[in-house]
């Protein structure tokens, strides 16, 4: 009987890997297909010729006449490759250009420390987003920062990139990466925008600007912000994720629905202070006894949405209503010790 051959070491490389993938649960082969970046299977944009524009198109010589008005210099236009929108580069004054007005607040010390990057690298490479502002005149939804740094800088001119499409505005949060953004920052550019799209399209409804606001609770947290500028947003986020969606009314209506739920949960977080400041008295010390507080006082905490099911487990208005007289019925005297090491083991995971 002849010898059976050994594998090679190639070979038995490539068993060991069939035997791996085999092993594999669902969910780690399912975490490793989402590190896969798959390229799209039909190419999208546009082709090389078709991305440049001449300045005297039809579709940006207005915009090339406003920014010569305002002072500034039109250096070239082009389509954009993604969408085929056209797109000025120009350099504009620095004074002719503001933030728009429901953009995030402006952080000095960031905007100082970019100007100090900026002047150290020697050269002002990220031009600005810049549309047509309201009344006349730019802003510029995405660059306050870089705006703020020029003006540091003493910079005259500031490089930018023109868009006739005022609409930009509104859809360009999702973009906005020079500075990150905390639960505040997000919140209240939200509804800073929603504010002013109630008041310039007031028939549309809130879920049609669904791609702007980025997520319903934001709303939420942004007119609780209004009323308490240090409110412990983070703390209540994943309940209002849970139960918040954008709804199918007009914006103003909405947004005076909304104003009613930051009022309960501002009420609730009231309710939350005087539970923590009991504890705290009863010798409670941990950085994670608000987030236990409203964990327990949660009535969605326990739900698990299914696989494509997006509906809530309960309306936003009865969770809120539940959720303040829990809060208002908190057993201070049932809290141990083992319960807030249990919520600190999960935060830290």
């Amino acid at each position: 009987m002849a010898a059976r051959k050994s594998p090679s070491p190639k070979q038995a490389a490539k068993s060991s890997a069939k035997k791996a993938a085999k092993r594999a649960t669902p969910a780690k082969r399912a975490a490793s297909a989402r590190k896969r970046l798959t390229p799209a299977r039909e190419a999208r944009g546009l082709a090389a010729g078709d991305v440049a524009l001449l300045l005297a198109d039809e579709a940006v010589a207005a915009l090339v006449a406003e920014i010569a008005q305002a002072g500034g210099a039109a250096l070239g236009a082009y389509r954009e490759p993604l969408s085929g929108r056209p797109l000025v580069f120009a350099v504009l004054p620095r004074d002719a250009v503001e933030p728009t007005p429901f953009q995030r607040d402006l952080s000095p010390t960031h905007a100082k420390r970019l100007a100090q990057k900026i002047d150290e690298a020697g050269a002002f490479l990220d031009p600005i987003i810049v549309v047509r502002g309201a009344g006349g005149g730019f802003w510029t939804p995405n660059g306050r920062h870089r705006l703020a740094a020029a003006k540091v800088l003493g910079m005259r001119q500031i490089t930018a990139l023109v868009s006739p499409d005022e609409d930009l505005a509104f859809r360009i949060l999702a973009l906005n990466t020079e500075k990150a953004h905390n639960v505040r920052d997000r919140a209240m550019e939200v509804i800073r925008m929603a504010r002013a799209l109630a008041k310039r399209e007031p028939k549309t409804k809130e879920s049609e600007f669904a791609a702007q606001f980025e997520s319903p609770e934001l709303l939420t947290l942004g007119i609780a912000f209004e009323h308490e500028a240090r409110f412990a947003a983070g703390a209540y986020a994943p309940f209002l994720r849970k139960v918040d969606r954008f709804a199918a009314r007009p914006l103003p209506v909405a947004l005076r629905e909304r104003e009613g739920q930051a009022s309960r949960l501002l009420a609730i977080d009231a309710e939350v202070r005087k539970i923590v400041a009991t504890l705290e008295q009863r010798g409670f010390r941990s950085p994670y006894l608000r987030t236990f507080v409203v964990a327990r006082c949660n009535p969605v905490r326990f739900h698990k949405a299914k696989k494509g099911d997006t509906a809530p487990p309960m309306p936003v208005h009865e969770a809120l209503t539940r959720m303040l007289g829990a809060a208002k019925k908190f057993d201070v005297a049932g809290v141990r010790q083992q319960d807030l090491a249990l919520v600190a083991a999960v935060a830290g995971d």
